[in-house]
């Protein structure tokens, strides 16, 4: 891979952090916002409540498409870091084309019920319900673009390093 095109890769990962970010910020805000208008103002407020919903949905799915590296996903993989390179590649594929074809399958389903959703609105922000779920589109077409892209690796050799649990952190 080229250095300029790594280095936008790497561009564009940081801004999804700072995405992330803002949005977890946001979403504590409106936190604190909610605790406050309840137990000192003796206020209602669901639109902080339907804030704080809407938005973890979000940092998960967004969190999951463009922060979250393969190596830092959880997962049991007990018998892949007992595979030798070639076996570990071929569970690695058998895994990718499921998660592909399961996805891809079920994508204009997906999207069809999406669209479908402009006709209701949030309660309180009133905000049409195919913008706040159109984050699972996003999702499902990052993940399908991740596997295909580490299925491509795996078929030209690049084979992933063996999990080292001495080695495991928090992704920093």
């Amino acid at each position: 891979m080229s250095p300029s095109l790594r280095a936008m890769g790497a561009w564009l990962y940081r801004r999804a952090e700072n995405v992330l970010a803002l949005m977890l910020a946001t979403m504590f805000f409106a936190f604190l916002v909610q605790v406050f208008f309840r137990y000192v103002l003796s206020w209602p407020s669901g639109w902080s409540s339907e804030l704080s919903s809407v938005l973890w949905i979000w940092i998960v799915l967004w969190g999951a498409a463009f922060v979250v590296r393969e190596e830092e996903e959880m997962r049991f993989d007990l018998l892949l870091s007992a595979a030798g390179p070639r076996v570990r590649g071929a569970m690695f594929l058998i895994t990718a084309v499921s998660i592909v074809l399961l996805y891809g399958i079920s994508f204009p389903a997906v999207v069809d019920y999406v669209t479908f959703m402009k006709v209701e609105k949030s309660s309180y922000l009133n905000i049409r319900m195919d913008w706040l779920y159109s984050i699972y589109i996003v999702f499902v077409v990052a993940i399908i673009v991740r596997y295909v892209w580490l299925s491509w690796r795996v078929l030209r050799g690049h084979d992933r390093d063996r999990y080292d649990p001495t080695k495991a952190g928090s992704g920093v």
